[in-house]
């Protein structure tokens, strides 16, 4: 269904259940009380207008949020954070995600040998990337399974490859089954001493989810640097499919890029060249953090959807200084030094991204680089004084929690949500809130869960105000920008959950 369809589907639906309910009681009612209903409407009186960013949507680096869903790579550790070696058991199971999903999780190299063991060596000395390069012996080779390929449809990437002495020809192919008419092969007749880029493109012959990338080298020993795949009509390294579907979503935000992932992330890995930078493993996730999406993807992408970026500094692992730096970087002229830089990297006119979040739950003794709360609104403070001194125009939001406690101070008798609105009101245009609800067996009950929690934090922050007069004057608006229904059957990679139209007629309440 298209949005406008989905809008009119789920405002049926919910105008049904809520008949229904109103059926369920007209028993017990008198027949007076089964008389007509009067509605006076003035029009006149006016309440307060809705946001217009209602609605906005959070991506972060987690599962298939961003790699596989939005960006189009289709190669898995592309950079070869994992060694590539003899044994070939690339997917793990975790408490949350079993070895057999549908979609796994990458625990250790997804690339294969093709040929004797020991024919592929790591090498530490002078890495392309990351902190070692496989050096693949002559006659030997190497392959990634499980690509999901549709007949008819282009693909293009490229290899970065150097010769240890004297190498060639090197072949690549793209197969889609396991006789010698079911792939796609091409040759790089030489490679020189030096790292260089090849670029090819291929055509699927079938439809597959079994396709397989193959790198033979046929000379001297040649070093793979790293390797990219793509649909061809990906759209500045996004995939065409989801950019469709989120266009027709139309949200006015997208907050990026977390999240618990925030707490471990610099910014500073996710810029630059592509494929100068470093693999890491995910801070706070399942898998490998690519870092082929990074800030400037993030505004690419935002421009792409229509919607305003939110991006949120890191306050758990982070500092000032970096987060300062980042809205530098962000919307700086090219005149500063982290403008400088972004005009560097091929985007000289400055971003002029207005909403920044500071931190990601910092409650939590889950969250990296968790403190106490009197320690942690001082961090708040001293990480907004710094950004504001770049950029003064910048809208923040703090982050907050109705029943949130000190993770570290039982003896904190305030709330979190009350301290940050106490100590760090002069420093925050919103105060963020989270909550997540599961599934309940009542279907009234289910859709009205996320209403009843939007309501709940409401009246909470109208009970601060009261308490809290100076902040109250200061007109902190609640940003809820986690919210959802959790279950616990994940398919779709790491916490990838399974929704139902039930669901959908929650989120629509």
């Amino acid at each position: 269904m298209k949005s406008k369809d989905w809008c009119a589907f789920l405002g049926v639906a919910l105008a049904v259940l809520m008949s229904a309910e109103r059926l369920s009681g007209a028993s017990a009612a008198t027949p007076a009380e089964r008389g007509k209903a009067t509605v006076v409407i003035d029009a006149r009186k006016t309440s307060e207008p809705i946001s217009k960013y209602i609605y906005g949507q959070f991506i972060e680096h987690l599962g298939r949020c961003i790699y596989g869903g939005i960006w189009a790579e289709m190669l898995e550790d592309r950079k070869f954070f994992f060694p590539v070696t003899d044994k070939y058991d690339p997917y793990v199971g975790t408490d949350r995600l079993p070895k057999d999903a549908l979609i796994p999780a990458v625990g250790a190299s997804p690339w294969q040998i093709i040929g004797p063991p020991g024919s592929v060596t790591m090498v530490k000395e002078q890495p392309f990337v990351g902190e070692h390069s496989p050096l693949i012996a002559a006659g030997s080779g190497i392959r990634q399974r499980d690509l999901g390929l549709v007949k008819g449809k282009n693909y293009v990437g490229y290899v970065w490859l150097k010769a240890q002495k004297k190498a060639g020809p090197i072949e690549l192919s793209l197969a889609w089954g396991n006789g010698q008419r079911d792939r796609q092969t091409l040759r790089i007749r030489r490679v020189r001493d030096s790292y260089r880029k090849h670029d090819f493109r291929f055509t699927a012959g079938a439809n597959t989810d079994k396709g397989m990338l193959e790198i033979k080298i046929a000379g001297g020993p040649c070093f793979v640097g790293t390797v990219s795949l793509m649909p061809a009509d990906n759209i500045k390294g996004m995939r065409a499919d989801t950019l469709k579907l989120l266009k027709e979503l139309n949200a006015p935000v997208y907050r990026w890029p977390g999240g618990n992932f925030v707490s471990g992330y610099d910014w500073r890995d996710g810029i630059g060249d592509r494929d100068r930078r470093p693999p890491r493993k995910n801070p706070a996730w399942v898998g490998i953090e690519h870092n082929d999406f990074g800030l400037d993807e993030f505004v690419a992408f935002c421009r792409e959807v229509g919607t305003e970026p939110l991006i949120v500094v890191n306050t758990g692992f982070g500092d000032p200084h970096s987060a300062a730096e980042e809205v530098e970087y962000a919307n700086g002229s090219p005149g500063t030094e982290m403008g400088r830089l972004r005009a560097k990297n091929g985007h000289f006119r400055p971003y002029n991204v207005k909403m920044w979040g500071i931190g990601n739950e910092m409650y939590g003794r889950w969250q990296l680089g968790a403190i106490q709360l009197a320690h942690y609104t001082q961090k708040h403070n001293l990480t907004v004084h710094a950004m504001r001194k770049v950029d003064p125009t910048i809208k923040v939001v703090g982050v907050g929690a109705l029943g949130g406690r000190d993770p570290f101070n039982p003896k904190e008798e305030r709330t979190w949500s009350f301290a940050m609105l106490e100590q760090c009101a002069d420093t925050m245009n919103f105060i963020s809130e989270h909550f997540y609800v599961g599934s309940n067996p009542d279907l009234l009950k289910h859709v009205r869960s996320i209403p009843d929690r939007v309501k709940e934090r409401a009246d909470g922050h109208r009970e601060l105000r009261r308490k809290l007069p100076d902040a109250a004057r200061k007109d902190i608006r609640i940003s809820l920008d986690e919210w959802n229904y959790w279950h616990r059957d994940y398919v779709y990679g790491d916490l990838g959950c399974v929704y139902s139209l039930r669901d959908g007629l929650g989120i629509a309440a």
